[in-house]
């Protein structure tokens, strides 16, 4: 069932979403030398690795110019990609990944492999579920950037404090899983993007 709503829901929302996805691209295509899509290697359902789709928001070679995390005001981002990122658009392309199989509409969020390595017990459990394109933590953690902005030292908070706690937010996500908690996040998901300010930090400073 929760596969044929996805499949439902992306071939729709693509259809829907079609002109934000066109102006997006221009956008960044417009605004600086690069690709328009940003591909990178994620983990999914049962560890099998994928390409998740993003539309590019920082300049080529981004990884080589500064950390791995994205943090706070980082001068890599470009001005569109600032907009794309406050707004969620930068994530539409993942509908695709949705329709081919490799994510859900909604599940926990697909980490990188050497993250996933770091905590290959616990995701043997939450990767026994497609990941989504939201979650808790994608609504508990939206300001991601920010927080890690204000850290000392972002790697090691990020791996400390905020992974451990999107972990034990996608196990309750798992354990709560259902079509009507599913259309619930999708909801709080909108929510938070309309009205960012209404989004509490889940570790204010």
């Amino acid at each position: 069932m929760k596969r044929l709503i996805d499949l439902a829901a992306a071939t729709v929302g693509l259809v829907l979403v079609s002109p934000l996805l066109l102006l997006s691209a221009a956008l960044v295509r417009l605004s600086s030398p690069g690709p328009v899509l940003f591909r990178q290697e994620r983990i999914g359902r049962g560890f099998r690795p994928f390409t998740i789709y993003k539309f590019r928001t920082m300049v080529v070679d981004a990884p080589k110019l500064g950390a791995a995390i994205t943090c706070g005001d980082d001068p890599r981002i470009t001005t569109i990609g600032r907009l794309l990122r406050r707004t969620k658009l930068d994530e539409l392309p993942q509908l695709f990944n949705v329709l081919v199989g490799d994510m859900s509409l909604v599940g926990p969020r697909p980490e990188v492999p050497r993250y996933v390595e770091m905590f290959r017990e616990d995701f043997a459990e939450i990767l026994a579920v497609r990941p989504g394109i939201t979650d808790l933590a994608s609504i508990a953690y939206r300001n991601e950037s920010d927080i890690l902005g204000r850290a000392s030292d972002p790697q090691a908070e990020y791996v400390e404090r905020i992974l451990p706690d999107k972990i034990r937010l996608a196990k309750e996500y798992r354990r709560r899983s259902s079509v009507l908690f599913d259309l619930q996040l999708i909801v709080r998901t909108i929510a938070a993007i309309a009205m960012p300010s209404t989004t509490r930090s889940p570790h204010p400073s």
